[in-house]
């Protein structure tokens, strides 16, 4: 492909574990500086297509390729549902976040500055010294977040981080994770339950149902039509549901 802009693209693509089949011809394409929302019922495939781009899984079939600045995965962050590290185990804020350059060749100074730099991005820059298990909730979902930008990547991909958290700290992390897309251009894939937050901060969403994915723009996805598939409901409900999101767009700048 020679479209500089775009990161990731899928066509027609199924994915399976064994005969078990969760995806099945699903058509994406996610360009340099979008923010992506995936949104779906547990078991949907959200989690499954994040593996999928990842190289944690193989398609089925169809195609999934990425751009070659992201083919060898270094310049792809992750962020997954829940910490994997043992809570008996003193570990300092650094030491945690630098768990992030394994694999990458860079010298001491490079390891420094990345984590400067991370830190400084979600806001815990005072806090590398400070035992991991310490932090609050938000505060060690946003040291997750630094362990995947210590790799400083173009495309960032977090599954469900905002479980969990209280609306202060979840307010918190998207603002952090607006903020690297608007000064670094930095490209991000977001799986939630909630739709709202999509509404407000995302340019594009995916609904994923019964192994299928609707996707595009919020304007042409977070409709009656698109979302009475995902919320069985009067369709005046559903109108009661988006006129608020569509609100929140425009607060928003109208990112959609």
């Amino acid at each position: 492909m020679e479209d500089a802009d775009c990161l990731l693209k899928v066509e027609k693509l199924s994915l399976a574990y064994g005969h078990n089949r969760v995806l099945a011809d699903v058509n994406l394409e996610v360009r340099r500086g979008q923010i992506w929302f995936f949104a779906g019922p547990n078991g949907s495939g959200k989690s499954t297509l994040l593996k999928g781009i990842l190289g944690a899984l193989r398609p089925k079939s169809g195609a999934l390729w990425l751009s070659p600045e992201l083919s060898s995965r270094e310049k792809v962050g992750y962020v997954p549902q829940r910490c994997d590290l043992n809570p008996t185990l003193p570990t300092t804020v650094r030491e945690f976040v630098l768990l992030g350059t394994a694999g990458l060749r860079a010298s001491r100074k490079d390891r420094q500055a990345r984590l400067s730099w991370a830190l400084d991005k979600v806001g815990l820059a005072d806090f590398q010294e400070r035992d991991y298990w310490s932090l609050s909730g938000g505060q060690r979902q946003r040291a997750l977040v630094a362990r995947a930008l210590v790799r400083r990547p173009r495309f960032l991909l977090l599954d469900e981080p905002t479980n969990g958290l209280d609306l202060p700290a979840e307010e918190a992390l998207l603002q952090s994770l607006v903020h690297l897309n608007e000064e670094e251009n930095l490209t991000i894939v977001f799986v939630t339950h909630n739709l709202s937050l999509a509404a407000r901060h995302a340019t594009h969403v995916a609904i994923f149902l019964d192994g299928s994915v609707i996707c595009g723009p919020c304007s042409e996805v977070l409709n009656t039509e698109c979302l009475s598939r995902l919320y069985p409901v009067p369709t005046a409900t559903l109108k009661a549901i988006i006129e608020p999101w569509r609100s929140l767009q425009k607060a928003s700048g109208g990112q959609a």
